[in-house]
């Protein structure tokens, strides 16, 4: 069969992970929606009315698009500079610095901060006098990487003004702020923008682009010879599937412990999900492709499973990628439990997981039960399989296909979980995090747990109290691995002042485990990582991996020390 080329697809593979200039990457992407005339993929900006409506307004301010390489500050730009009026054609034409007049105000756009040469910069000097009301009629909008903002401001002339500017935007960057009293700036960090709310309507949008009509008349989109495209597509609409949501869920977690994923990597990771193949160039897809991995029965290789760790780009490539360095941490393929490896080893033969092998292996045909796997099974349990390591391989794919497929209702039971190197990571999401962010009460049950935990790692003993928090000493050092000297209880539920309880930062969204004392003694607060609440559970329930437990035991007893220190004032 014959297959016809898709722009659309075409267009996909640039936000893939394949080679260009960073520096050009917006402008690379409108150069070729125009070129291949497809339909770009619209991301929802949340500040972009607020920013128009800023400049069109008889007193603007200058504003400062900040935030890592990748959030969109390009694009923010660009599109306030199309709905002020500015001409797409002068935008095209890489000018570093951009002019435009707007109700009688100059708006100068600056692009990129970086692309300055020392003598452009200086420009920031009649920016600062802006800022502080000495010149209210020209503003600018200026793009920057949150780690050459300062550096940049440092450069230039340091006049009165620009000190003065330049420590505005220091504290706005420390504190979190947009503006900070009548300055006239307003700086948006779009690093605090949370990537899982952006991801699942990135994948809405892709899904439902017009391009993938292009795809109707394919020949390989029927059921007995399914393009791997169209097949990955489909496994992300289908909710039961569950993959948007685990994602999400993973990209939550991330963001709770401040792993903050900018829009151009997220971009990637759906394009690689949909295209990726270790067997073609640049290991991703194109319609051409199709009909030789049909043939060499390598579709499994297309996996979408496997292309959300980027399993199909060369080591080397995949560690060099954000995205895939931080959905690896999780261990997800490389972790899993006794009873999902019976199900996937032994389930055909064993009628004990019979039942479950069929529901999560053989129902899947494309990536579960394909015949590579069945087979490199079967010769795996009869020692006939000359490289284990290629079995070993599959089974990692099977390990993370069923982290997005094991259903709602199976997920006590499997132990999904399990299936990532932090076991409790459901609960510190789904019972702490989403109850914080809702104002619910976090279950006495966890915070008891790591009361426990919190014990037995003051006290270097096997302790079982959970009520009270034991601050405990050797006698001459509050470092020392044992401690039995008992300096104080504090009580876990409140009683005259005292109490341990989940506490929720709503400015930043961080989590601490917070310890009031009686009497005027402020309370104490530890940052609760989701690494720290796995290691205190763990050790609560008389685990301890040496794996990522030495930092942790030494941020423990840190805590302990001030909590000592506090109390003994």
């Amino acid at each position: 069969m014959v297959t016809k080329n898709s722009e659309w697809i075409s267009f996909l593979r640039q936000y893939g992970p394949i080679p260009r200039n960073d520096n050009m990457y917006d402008e690379t992407i409108q150069r070729i929606i125009k070129k291949k005339k497809v339909t770009p993929i619209k991301i929802n900006m949340v500040y972009l009315d607020e920013l128009v409506k800023n400049f069109k307004s008889t007193v603007p301010v200058s504003v400062i698009l900040t935030g890592t390489a990748g959030d969109g500050k390009t694009y923010y730009c660009r599109e306030v500079w199309k709905q002020l009026g500015g001409s797409e054609v002068l935008w095209n034409e890489n000018h570093k610095i951009n002019e435009l007049i707007v109700n009688g105000n100059k708006v100068i756009f600056i692009k990129d901060l970086s692309e300055l040469s020392d003598d452009e910069k200086e420009t920031l000097t009649l920016m600062a006098d802006s800022v502080m009301s000495e010149n209210i009629n020209v503003v600018y909008m200026v793009a920057a990487n949150d780690g050459q903002l300062l550096d940049s401001w440092k450069k230039i002339d340091q006049t009165y003004n620009v000190i003065n500017t330049r420590q505005i935007i220091e504290e706005l960057l420390i504190e979190g702020k947009q503006r900070k009293n009548d300055f006239r700036i307003k700086l948006y960090n779009l690093s605090q923008t949370n990537s899982a709310y952006v991801f699942p309507e990135l994948v809405k949008e892709i899904l439902n682009n017009p391009g993938w009509e292009e795809c109707t008349n394919c020949p390989y989109s029927s059921e007995e010879s399914m393009c791997p495209i169209l097949e990955n597509k489909k496994r992300l609409e289908n909710e039961e599937d569950l993959i948007i949501e685990r994602l999400t869920d993973l990209l939550s977690l991330c963001e709770v412990n401040e792993l903050h994923i900018p829009l151009r990597q997220l971009l990637l990771l759906v394009s690689n999900m949909l295209l990726g193949h270790p067997d073609v160039k640049d290991k991703l897809l194109k319609c051409k492709d199709i009909p030789k991995i049909i043939d060499d029965n390598s579709l499994y290789k297309a996996s979408i499973y496997r292309n959300i760790f980027g399993e199909n780009l060369l080591e080397r490539k995949r560690n060099s990628i954000d995205i895939f360095l931080t959905l690896n941490r999780f261990g997800i393929g490389t972790e899993t439990n006794a009873l999902i490896d019976n199900i996937l080893i032994f389930g055909e033969d064993d009628n004990q997981y019979s039942e479950l092998y069929k529901k999560l292996v053989l129902s899947d045909k494309y990536y579960g039960a394909d015949a590579t796997f069945i087979s490199e099974k079967k010769a795996y349990l009869e020692g006939d399989l000359l490289d284990k390591y290629s079995f070993l391989d599959l089974l990692k794919s099977q390990r993370q296909r069923l982290f997005f497929v094991i259903p709602k209702d199976q997920e006590e039971i499997l132990k999904i979980w399990n299936l990532t190197t932090f076991h409790y990571a459901g609960e510190f999401l789904n019972e702490v995090y989403k109850s914080l962010l809702e104002q619910k009460r976090v279950h006495s049950q966890y915070t008891t747990r790591m009361v426990k935990g919190l014990n037995r790692i003051i006290t270097g003993l096997l302790v079982e109290d959970k009520d009270r928090l034991i601050l405990s000493t050797s006698g001459n050092s509050s470092q020392a691995k044992v401690s039995r000297v008992l300096e104080e209880f504090i009580s876990v539920k409140q009683n005259r002042g005292e109490y341990v309880k989940f506490e929720l930062d709503n400015d930043t969204q961080k989590i601490y485990l917070t310890v009031g004392f009686s009497n005027d003694i402020p309370p104490v607060r530890l940052h609760l990582q989701l690494i720290r609440f796995e290691f205190i559970s763990r050790v609560a329930e008389g685990t301890l991996p040496g794996s990522f437990s030495r930092e942790c035991y030494e941020d423990i007893l840190a805590f302990k020390s001030r909590l000592l220190k506090f109390q003994q004032n």
